[in-house]
């Protein structure tokens, strides 16, 4: 597994062993940051980070910062020692959290990000119930983008609290569904699914 592009395009990321994680394809990662550029300066949150890999393009391709929250203490030592080896640990912080409870330590980065990454293991029912936590009024800013990885036949609802569905991407079994964080108060004005 590599860093598909930017400055750290090319470089070998070490994966866990074990089946707890399940790391995203290059083909959808490529997809998946060429629909979310540009990244620059961007703060960013991935949950369920596993070795990182996706916060780490996101590092890679522009963004300032990237927050990692990961329980598994296997993953986290292959997370940590992918930063250390790319030389992007003063750009980064590591979360020993489980979710959805681990969500209340997280206000500050959550409230100051612009991108949320959730790549879960598949049919994880704490990826639902963290998503619902993420779409509570006030946790996210307006116009924050949360991208869930998911299985193809379980789909996410169309609105989740303040996220909004924008943008459903599908690559075999695999499936992006983008929300954006919609100011309650301006209903769903401007907001447009794209799911071709």
């Amino acid at each position: 597994m590599r860093v598909i592009a930017g400055e750290l395009g090319g470089r070998r990321l070490e994966a866990p062993r074990g089946l707890k994680t399940r790391p995203t394809s290059d083909r959808v990662r490529e997809s998946l940051f060429m629909a979310l550029e540009p990244l620059r300066d961007l703060r960013v949150v991935d949950l369920f980070a596993g070795s990182g890999a996706l916060g780490i393009e996101a590092l890679s391709r522009g963004a300032s910062r990237a927050d990692f929250v990961e329980p598994d203490r296997e993953a986290r030592r292959s997370l940590a020692a992918n930063l250390t080896a790319l030389g992007i640990t003063e750009r980064a912080r590591v979360w020993p959290l489980t979710l959805p409870a681990g969500l209340e330590r997280l206000a500050e980065p959550l409230g100051n990000a612009d991108l949320v990454l959730l790549d879960p293991p598949y049919g994880a029912e704490p990826a639902r119930a963290t998503l619902v936590r993420l779409g509570e009024a006030g946790r996210l800013k307006a116009g924050c983008r949360v991208v869930l990885e998911h299985h193809a036949r379980n789909e996410p609802d169309e609105r989740i609290g303040s996220l909004a569905r924008v943008r459903r991407r599908q690559y075999g079994e695999t499936a992006l569904t983008t929300f954006v964080v919609v100011d309650a108060s301006a209903g769903d004005r401007g907001i447009s699914e794209d799911q071709s």
